[in-house]
């Protein structure tokens, strides 16, 4: 069935404005009645989208909209951009708001890795998507960090040389203004042991636009080496505009990796993640993680059990090349990190001996020699 882009729902509006970032972050979709004029809402949406209000508000980018197909109410978009009832009624009752106590005694700052911070930069977001695992923060409105809370950052980071890597994520990291985005990068990249910066963005899934900025390119390109980990959750998600700014981006000398997020009902489908990943790989990102969904309060009602997980990565060995094979991982409660999950391919062991199953489903002896 056709999308709203297709039926025409935004034909009057200028190609000029609707490549602008600004344009589409201005006009975002906040309410039910301005949501009713391109979609009829069922009853639990509309229920959801009251219930949710001041908790987990709703927000979407006309461009975003505009992927959804009106007339299925289990659009894979749709799941993931307009709230549910469910989301505050039987969800409140399991998770937890924060189960990876993201939270230290610097406001922002999280310290997990011995190599590796994370710093969340802003409340902000084009989309609130409905399985954020930083849920709890819609609730206290759109803000970012001020420069005397980037200071205690910086000042963090530069006593710890165990730092190597800086995460920037949110909220929505790059929806901050050039201004103060260099006043971090600058003093970041001040620090001689951190070594690789990222920025963990929804931007080009829910708003391309902002990579066709040119200002945003170039200071990105400035503070190179500087990575960028995105969130494409179904194929129908990638379109022209995305490409374009991946090409922008590349072309910047800024590398794109994909974090998908294993969702029921959205991409739960072996055939939807072999058809996501390749077209990443046509476009130029490498899918890096297939995530368990995390036991979020809110967000409960999109998880899956492990073996889903574990059927649809057995699905995807021998039908895309390595690089296109994401790890299924699963990010362990109170902090204590991540874990990669993989098919068991042993079938049988004895001694030096194994036996394999093959990806084409073949049992295959294999003896192992050492000197």
């Amino acid at each position: 069935m056709p999308t709203l882009l297709e039926r025409g729902a935004f034909k009057n509006v200028p190609r000029e404005l609707w490549l602008s970032y600004s344009w589409q972050i201005q006009n975002r979709i906040k309410t039910a009645k301005e949501l009713s004029q391109y979609i009829d809402l069922t009853k639990e949406e509309l229920s959801g989208i009251n219930l949710t209000k001041g908790l987990y508000p709703m927000a979407i980018t006309p461009y975003y909209l505009s992927l959804i197909d009106p007339e299925d109410i289990n659009d894979p978009i749709r799941l993931q951009a307009i709230p549910r009832e469910v989301e505050v009624s039987s969800c409140q009752e399991l998770g937890e708001e924060n189960p990876f106590r993201e939270e230290s005694e610097v406001l922002g700052l999280t310290h997990r890795y011995p190599d590796r911070v994370l710093l969340n930069l802003t409340s902000f977001c084009a989309v609130y998507c409905r399985h954020c695992m930083r849920k709890r923060i819609f609730a206290g409105g759109e803000s970012s960090k001020t420069r005397e809370e980037i200071d205690s950052w910086l000042r963090y980071i530069r006593e710890q040389d165990s730092i190597r890597d800086v995460l920037i994520s949110g909220g929505e990291p790059l929806s901050v203004g050039i201004e103060k985005l260099e006043y971090l990068l600058s003093g970041l990249r001040e620090i001689k042991h951190v070594e690789t910066i990222r920025f963990g963005s929804r931007l080009l899934v829910l708003c391309p636009q902002r990579f066709f900025d040119k200002e945003i390119l170039n200071l990105l390109e400035k503070y190179s080496p500087i990575w960028i980990n995105t969130h494409f959750n179904h194929p129908r998600e990638i379109t022209e505009l995305t490409s374009l700014a991946v090409e922008n981006l590349l072309r910047a000398g800024v590398p794109v990796n994909n974090q998908t997020v294993l969702l029921k009902g959205v991409n739960d489908s072996p055939e939807v993640m072999l058809e996501l990943f390749r077209v990443l790989l046509r476009i130029k990102v490498r899918p890096i993680y297939l995530f368990h969904c995390d036991p979020i309060k809110g967000a409960i009602h999109f998880r899956t059990s492990i073996e889903k997980g574990l059927e649809i990565m057995r699905f995807l060995r021998g039908k895309l090349p390595g690089m296109g094979i994401p790890t299924y991982a699963l990010d362990l409660p109170g902090g204590r990190g991540k874990i990669a999950l993989s098919p068991n391919y042993i079938k049988e062991q004895d001694g030096n001996r194994f036996l394999f199953e093959s990806p084409f489903g073949e049992v295959v002896e294999y003896e192992v020699f050492e000197i």
